[in-house]
């Protein structure tokens, strides 16, 4: 039996890398940035200048070729699939692929479609984003989302926007959960037809869950996204029936 090992990457065991914005705001475990969040290992690759005030209110502005440079990097540091740390970035998504060869899942929006599928006739999905009304329909047409679905932002909070947009240094999250509570409320009263939501914000996924119990419905975030993409990439191996020593025939009844 053959036990040879084959190479061609720098690192092994980390199949996702992670395009970083060049940021200094606090990230908690639920983050794309704060690698606790993750139940498996992850590259990080820091894309220098890519600030989120130009990322949000420019989309992607001058910073194109960075982020296929930096992802091209990722890719070969070792990484077998590419994601990113926010939302808006979705604008990227076909040149990412295209550029690096492997999949790629800009964003936390690309779950909209499979979200819609779950749900009854009558409901639909709702978006939570960071700011309402940079979020575009150019945004959602580059991964194939109805550009009529409803978004709401957190703008009109104190917290949660002021603080990732203007990269500053500290942030009160209970504060910022009330941000998302009190856009959850406009959603839902703004669309009541709301069956599920997806969060385009990578930072969000810490709210995901008092979300989900206040509103009473599934919430979809980068946490969601990414390990559905990783199980893709490194499958779970079960092992094939009467493979171990002392099993035989295998069979549920």
């Amino acid at each position: 039996m053959s036990r040879r090992a084959f190479g061609g990457k720098t690192i092994y065991g980390a199949r996702v890398g992670i395009l970083m914005l060049d940021t200094a705001f606090p990230r908690a475990p639920g983050d794309t940035g704060n690698a606790d969040t993750w139940p498996f290992p992850v590259l990080y690759k820091v894309v220098k200048g890519a600030t989120a005030r130009e990322v949000v209110h420019e989309k992607g502005g001058t910073l194109r070729q960075a982020f296929l440079d930096a992802a091209a990097d990722l890719v070969r540091e070792g990484a077998d699939g590419i994601t990113t740390t926010g939302g808006f970035l979705s604008v990227f998504q076909k040149d990412l692929a295209d550029h690096v060869g492997v999949p790629v899942a800009s964003s936390s929006l690309m779950q909209i479609p499979l979200a819609q599928s779950l749900l009854p006739r009558g409901k639909r999905v709702g978006i939570l984003t960071v700011q309402g009304e940079r979020l575009g329909p150019d945004h959602l047409k580059a991964i194939d989302v109805d550009p009529t679905t409803p978004i709401v932002g957190t703008e009109k909070g104190t917290e949660l926007t002021r603080v990732l947009i203007g990269n500053e240094r500290e942030m009160d999250y209970e504060a910022a959960e009330q941000d998302m509570l009190q856009a959850g409320e406009e959603l839902m009263r703004r669309h009541p037809d709301t069956g599920a939501i997806v969060l385009e914000c990578h930072n969000m996924a810490p709210f995901s869950r008092i979300l989900a119990r206040t509103f009473r419905v599934p919430v979809y975030d980068v946490y969601t996204l990414v390990t559905w993409f990783h199980a893709g990439l490194s499958p779970r191996d079960f092992g094939p029936p009467g493979s171990r020593p002392g099993y035989g025939d295998w069979r549920e009844r």
